[in-house]
């Protein structure tokens, strides 16, 4: 792993983004865990649309389970994958309430056992919900982190890794929303807005495209 200074890096993307924080919306820690499950390969705004629906009458694990699954996936359909969406939110339903008392977990170990949550969405709702230091490497993280230099991997849970060896611990959950919006706003996927990038000057991506 590279024994650079990120400082400047990670300096820079907090003044770009003082301000950021979860796109989707929830009040509780049940509804933050939904609203992840649903969130793979769809946007934040499909998803607050459809939870804002699904969450009038099934909020909790208890009343989610009053649907089949028939019933779930017509909810949130638009949400793509919704067959198995359905089924990880029904049987991590089922478990909250069986093995939980109801309450999601806020044991990492735990969070993780429950059907549907991997390791990305186990450290978002760990560090949302709960207020635990964890990196969650969605699609954004990954490939900002590693088009900046900051990870050098080719697995998010590699990317995790590479992370945490870089960024003090008090930073990882803010350097989680830091890198999403810039993935969002200016690092994007096809297309990077290399040439109004203020990080352009740390950027191996930038550097391997022959600037300097």
């Amino acid at each position: 792993m590279s024994t650079r200074d990120f400082s400047p890096v990670l300096g820079e993307l907090a003044r770009l983004y003082p301000d950021a924080r979860p796109a989707l919306k929830y009040t509780s820690p049940y509804e933050l865990l939904v609203a992840v499950i649903l969130s793979a390969q769809c946007t934040d705004e499909r998803v607050n649309k459809v939870t804002a629906e699904l969450f009038r009458e099934h909020n909790t694990p208890r009343t989610m389970l009053e649907l089949t699954q028939e019933e779930l996936e017509k909810y949130i359909f638009s949400c793509g994958f919704y067959h198995h969406k359905a089924a990880h939110i029904l049987s991590a339903s089922r478990d909250i309430v069986d093995k939980f008392g109801g309450e999601v977990p806020s044991d990492f170990d735990q969070l993780r056992s429950l059907a549907g949550v991997g390791q990305k969405t186990a450290n978002v709702v760990w560090s949302v919900a709960f207020g635990k230091d964890a990196i969650a490497v969605d699609t954004h993280v990954f490939r900002v982190s590693n088009r900046l230099g900051l990870a050098d991997a080719d697995t998010p849970l590699k990317t995790e890794a590479q992370l945490k060896e870089v960024i003090p611990q008090k930073d990882w959950s803010k350097a989680h929303h830091w890198l999403i919006y810039h993935g969002r706003r200016v690092c994007h996927s096809r297309k990077p807005d290399c040439a109004n990038c203020t990080l352009a000057p740390y950027c191996k991506f930038f550097r391997n495209m022959g600037n300097t």
